[in-house]
């Protein structure tokens, strides 16, 4: 009877241990976007459209989870042509050198209700800066297909001159702080 019990200690010890789970962005019901301000009256917004990120939860929620995010440059829409090819462009992301913008979060603080506050770093054109984001959990479901998935949503505001995109310093015709809103859906 011992060894039993022994075993069934074991059994579910090994489960609450080995619960670390890794969830992947699905990018059909995801976005990143921004808007900045332009000639100080009006907002351009945009997206960019190719991404990937995983999180990595030890547990049931978000409580020391691990964010793995990557971004590429070169799929900006503003959507006008001419505007991405110069936000592509050594003036702004130079995307042909540097092809990935990326965030990693490492601590995770739960505050009221499903409310987070992700601090990671984000690097954009080789700079990297230590970063807060303020994080809504949405909860977790099952899809269609049967699988779990959780829903993600976080906006913040960053310093474009932080990370050399130094176009228009002064931030006469195009702000300096650009407000970054994502929609995440990620998946086990």
């Amino acid at each position: 009877m011992k060894k039993i019990l022994l075993s069934f200690v074991f059994a579910l010890v090994s489960a609450f241990t080995f619960a670390q789970s890794t969830w992947r962005v699905d990018p059909a019901h995801s976005s990143i976007n921004f808007n900045i301000k332009h000639m100080g009256i009006s907002f351009v917004q945009g997206r960019f459209d190719k991404f990937q990120g995983e999180v990595e939860t030890p547990g049931a929620n978000l409580d020391n989870a691990k964010f793995d995010f990557t971004v590429y440059p070169e799929t900006i829409n503003t959507g006008v042509e001419a505007r991405d090819k110069h936000l592509k462009s050594a003036d702004f992301f130079d995307a042909e050198k540097f092809p990935e913008m990326k965030f990693q979060g490492a601590a995770v603080s739960q505050g009221k209700d499903k409310n987070y506050m992700l601090k990671g770093k984000l690097t954009i054109k080789g700079v990297s800066k230590e970063i807060s984001i303020p994080l809504t959990f949405g909860g977790i479901t099952k899809n269609q297909q049967g699988k779990e998935v959780a829903g993600l949503q976080a906006k913040f505001t960053i310093n474009r001159l932080d990370y050399n995109i130094k176009y228009d310093p002064a931030g006469a015709g195009i702000a300096k702080d650009v407000e970054v809103v994502l929609f995440l859906e990620v998946a086990k």
